[in-house]
């Protein structure tokens, strides 16, 4: 199982993610180290366990502000072997799509169709199905058309993003069985290594990490992929 660690971008800084609330986010901090500033809190992860993709969500993009990608970039260059998956809001997207994986996020989306360009028009983007509770946030007709669905597609809750709910495993279940063939990648409240062996277990591919990283509840001994 594929296991990527997130950057959430906001002000210039890596922030705590919780409940989607990203008015109330503040800067990150964690005991793995001593700032919030994302290419000290990269290197802390890459320390940690030698990942090779790296999630960033640019939360400014996001919602309408200033993006992060001069930052983003700066990133990439003192990390070139690193695989980045990036949500900035739909914005930059040719650009970024140069140097890492465009995500589509579902909240950002106005209609069905829009997917289907923009998955026809990307070099291998990442679909983020984004949801509150079990209510997917953007076009409700995604949902029911796993057709569209890219290869590598994350399933997103961000009502439990930051928390000690767990995954959304009944969701999970649901999106795993409209499209089995998909490499589907579970994100929101994954609490620690027990979360990750019950992912796996149901054939979840990968999972999107940050809380359980930052409180050491999934250490470098949880993270080894053969230990999954």
């Amino acid at each position: 199982m594929k296991l990527i660690p997130v950057l959430d971008l906001k002000g210039g800084q890596v922030v705590a993610a919780r409940l989607g609330n990203r008015s109330a986010y503040a800067p990150l901090v964690s005991p793995l180290c001593n700032s919030s500033r994302p290419d000290t809190v990269a290197a802390a992860l890459l320390a940690l366990h030698p990942f090779d993709t790296l999630y960033i969500a640019d939360l400014d993009a996001i919602g309408g502000g200033a993006t992060h990608l001069p930052l983003i970039q700066s990133l990439h260059r003192s990390h070139p072997g690193l695989e980045l998956w990036i949500d900035s809001g739909l914005r930059d997207l040719e650009l970024i799509a140069r140097f890492a994986r465009p995500v589509i996020g579902t909240e950002s989306l106005a209609t069905l169709g829009q997917l289907a360009e923009l998955i026809h028009a990307l070099r291998a983007p990442v679909l983020s199905l984004d949801f509150h509770d079990d209510r997917l946030l953007g076009p409700p007709a995604i949902a029911e058309a796993p057709e569209l669905w890219p290869d590598d597609t994350i399933a997103m809750t961000l009502s439990r993003v930051g928390s000690d709910a767990g995954p959304d495993l009944v969701l999970l279940e649901r999106l795993l069985g409209a499209s089995p063939a998909t490499r589907l990648y579970a994100a929101g409240g994954i609490r620690d290594s027990a979360d990750l062996h019950r992912l796996r277990d149901m054939g979840i591919a990968g999972a999107l990490l940050s809380t359980a990283l930052h409180r050491g509840k999934a250490g470098s001994a949880d993270l080894d992929f053969d230990s999954l």
